[in-house]
């Protein structure tokens, strides 16, 4: 790098056909090479790529935090700014559970830990979606999250959790007493719905404990809790699978949530 930077006409900050100069592909996993660069005028550490994805946004996604804290020590540096689909670089650390480097996106000002990408969903959404306890937890512990925060298709956070069978997730949201835990999404989908569906038993066995929970709430398809996992087991699945979902049916008929000629 020293070599070839020392030669005459050589720019570091000369992108590639996709937008990326030097520093976006060094951010990866080059901490190093990511201080030679910033040491550049010709390095811009904010410059996005074709889709909107800044040199911060990248070494975030790939777990960096050395070159994350390097590069926010730039005051050129967005650590909010968003990308072509409205993602910010907060909503990739949440997504691959990337704690450390959560918790110091959370400590700049210039964050928002609960703002929509164009799908709306936020960094709590992800981390919900894929079971990252730990961040769930720090991004709750943020006044401005939502936990009920929907997005472009009506679907919550414990939504996600449920339907991926995230109980310690589920069981955090559970005990905020703002999560609504019987909220239907776009297609009158619950989180019992999203549960019964996948045969998640644990989850099921929550969300039976909530007063609030209706268990013979229809989607709009007119379809129950009951009737998806019936419907379910009835299907050739995997000899395991099918028989997690004949004990969520059997869960839910215990409750006497409807009747037989009903499914």
């Amino acid at each position: 790098m020293k070599i070839l930077l020392g030669q005459e006409g050589v720019n570091p900050g000369r992108p590639d056909i996709d937008g990326r100069a030097s520093l976006w592909y060094a951010a990866q996993k080059h901490e190093g090479v990511v201080k030679i660069l910033l040491e550049r005028e010709e390095v811009d550490p904010n410059e996005p790529d074709i889709w909107g994805q800044t040199p911060l946004s990248d070494a975030v996604r790939n777990g960096h935090e050395g070159v994350v804290k390097i590069l926010l020590r730039r005051e050129e540096v967005n650590p909010d700014k968003p990308d072509i689909d409205g993602r910010a670089p907060l909503s990739f650390a949440s997504e691959y559970g990337y704690g450390r480097a959560v918790k110091i996106l959370l400590g700049r000002e210039e964050v928002n830990p609960d703002e929509p990408d164009n799908r709306g969903r936020t960094p709590l959404w992800f981390a919900t979606l894929h079971g990252h306890e730990g961040v769930v937890e720090m991004l709750l512990g943020r006044g401005e999250v939502n936990p009920n925060k929907l997005d472009n298709d009506g679907r919550a956070p414990l939504s996600n959790a449920a339907m991926e069978g995230h109980e310690g997730v589920v069981k955090i949201l559970l005990g905020g007493q703002e999560v609504n835990p019987d909220k239907p999404d776009n297609d009158g989908r619950t989180p019992l719905s999203f549960a019964a569906m996948e045969g998640h038993e644990g989850v099921v066995k929550m969300l039976l404990g909530w007063e609030e929970v209706n268990p013979n709430k229809p989607d709009n398809d007119g379809q129950t809790p009951l009737s998806i996992a019936t419907k379910q087991g009835q299907t050739p699945l995997l000899p395991f699978l099918k028989n997690r979902v004949e004990r969520v049916v059997a869960l839910l008929q215990s409750r006497k949530v409807v009747t037989p000629s009903t499914i």
